[in-house]
Order: C-alpha cells, then sequence, then structure tokens
C-alpha cells in the first residue's frame, strides 16, 4: 500500500447543481489550500440541472480527505467521489498539429494508425491528428511525434466512469391500458 504521506495524484467526480459560480467555487476551494488542479473537465449530465465536473489533483491522502469534506459542506455540490482507488474507465483527447515535411507524411499516418488516433485536417504542410485513450496512450503518442516537429497540442481534462454498474438498473415497463373492468364507475356486466 502507497504511503498515505506522499503527494499522488487523485481523481474526484463531484456531481453538482449546474448553476452559475459553482465552478469558481470548487476551483477555490482547492486553490485556498495551495493546491493546482492538473485536469478539470465539466459537462451536463442527463440532468440538465446537474453538471459532472471531474477533476485531477496531486496531493496527499489527509489533504484529499479534507478537501472533498469541504467540497460537501458547498450548498451547490450533490456527491463526491474519489474515484483514483475505484475500477473505472478514464478518457483524454489531444489534438494536435504536426509537421508535414513529405519525408514525414507516411510515418505520421503510420503512427496515427498505431494508436487509432483520426486525421481531422490536412494542409500543405501539416496534419491535424486527432486521438483518444488514458494518459500513457497520449503521452506516447505524443513523444513519437515530437522528432517530426509538433506545431500546436490542445488536450482535454481528464474524465472518468466507474466500471460497472453504480445503481440498481430500473425496468421501464409500457403503461398498462386499463381494462373496462379496473374502472370504477363500471359497476357490473349484465347477465
Amino acid at each position: 500500500m502507497a504511503n498515505d504521506h506522499e503527494p499522488r495524484k487523485h481523481t474526484i467526480a463531484v456531481l453538482v447543481e449546474n448553476k452559475f459560480g459553482v465552478l469558481s467555487r470548487v476551483a477555490g476551494l482547492f486553490s485556498a489550500r495551495g493546491y493546482n488542479i492538473e485536469s478539470l473537465s465539466v459537462g451536463e449530465t442527463l440532468d440538465p440541472s446537474v453538471s459532472r465536473m471531474t477533476l485531477v489533483v496531486r496531493g496527499d491522502e489527509f489533504v484529499i480527505e479534507q478537501a472533498t469534506k469541504q467540497l460537501h459542506k458547498l450548498i451547490d455540490v450533490i456527491k463526491v467521489t474519489d474515484l483514483t482507488d475505484e475500477s473505472h474507465v478514464e478518457r483524454e483527447m489531444v489534438l494536435i498539429r504536426v509537421n508535414a515535411e513529405p519525408s514525414n507524411r507516411a510515418e505520421i499516418l503510420r503512427t496515427a494508425d498505431i494508436f487509432r488516433a483520426r486525421v481531422v485536417d490536412v494542409t500543405p504542410v501539416s496534419f491535424v491528428l486527432e486521438a483518444t485513450g488514458d494518459e500513457g496512450k497520449l503521452e506516447a503518442l505524443i513523444e513519437l511525434l515530437r522528432p517530426m516537429g509538433i506545431q500546436e497540442l490542445v488536450r482535454t481534462g481528464k474524465v472518468v466512469i466507474a466500471r460497472g454498474p453504480k445503481t440498481r438498473v430500473r425496468r421501464v415497463e409500457a403503461p398498462r391500458k386499463p381494462r373496462v373492468a379496473d374502472d370504477p364507475k363500471v359497476v357490473g356486466f349484465a347477465d
């Protein structure tokens, strides 16, 4: 087991009410304690009045626990989950503009194919690649493209979802058509 006093990356999912100022209050909680948010992504959930924030923060167990407790106290926070040690799926996306010299074009396309990256823009002097995956995969792609000349790189924050069912699945049944015999206004049938 890792030492609880050693700083490490924590991935925290926060369900919040989709209101003005909630993002700045959540981010301010970490910055007030002197901790940098390494990655932050926010988006609406199935319920448009609720957003999900995914934060990646480096800190020791004590600091993260304290920040989590403080998050619970914010009025607009619905639920806080530290997914660091839970089984989960995580993804990031990166857009990379790379020099497309005629001598490198084939190598860039081979590298993109290996990493299942897509070419989303082509000019006479550059390619823009789009890739999704975990942090390690994207870092490996970037390192292989670096010698060819990366002009620009844009990266999203991490998005994470726990593996397996988190809530009991409810089966939606089609509404029943009322029968005449079920109608309370109908007293009986003539014999």
